[in-house]
């Protein structure tokens, strides 16, 4: 059965399998958003799909996004990845994971949760919207700008509002799939 898929998906297997199976749906897992912001983070100037195909090395080379383990990470760590064919070899994204970590971890020793403080941002629920095509998704909103700016001021880097924004469609803070899209439906059924 052929599906209607959001327009910004291509005719890639891996992508259409991330549209209709991770992007959008609610993400409440601490340690899961903290890798899929870091990942978001990656793909600045690059396709999503780029990163995508990449994950499974990024998950490898930092340790399984266990932010303890990644604050340990080394100058050493950092150059021996900036050989590692399997991620971006880009320093300043390779070391935004390390000081994403950093700060992942101040938060919890501030007793802050991560996921309640990512999820803050909404209220605590899904904001839903109803677009009708790709070109009224906006690439910002007032939730992005202010979750990128307490992020850069807990020390996380690789977080613009852009950024936030994409983070926040893929982990299912916002629904931006349109009302066209069966996904759509399926998630407000």
């Amino acid at each position: 059965m052929q599906h209607t898929r959001c327009a910004w998906v291509s005719q890639d297997p891996i992508y259409q399998d991330y549209h209709d199976h991770v992007w959008g749906r609610p993400v409440r897992d601490k340690q899961e958003l903290f890798a899929k912001l870091c990942l978001d983070g990656q793909q600045a100037g690059l396709s999503w799909l780029t990163i995508l195909k990449k994950q499974d090395n990024y998950y490898q080379a930092f340790h399984s996004f266990n932010p303890q383990h990644i604050s340990a990470m080394t100058e050493q760590d950092v150059e021996r990845l900036m050989h590692d064919k399997g991620i971006v070899r880009n320093r300043l994204k390779i070391n935004s994971i390390i000081k994403n970590a950093k700060g992942f971890l101040a938060l919890e020793r501030e007793g802050i949760d991560f996921a309640d403080f990512i999820w803050s941002f909404v209220s605590g629920q899904p904001i839903v919207n109803a677009w009708e095509g790709k070109h009224q998704v906006p690439t910002t909103s007032a939730a992005s700008e202010a979750m990128a700016k307490a992020l850069k001021k807990r020390g996380f880097s690789f977080v613009g509002s852009t950024i936030c924004y994409a983070f926040m469609q893929a982990v299912g803070l916002v629904n931006d799939h349109t009302v066209d899209c069966f996904c759509y439906v399926n998630q407000n059924a």
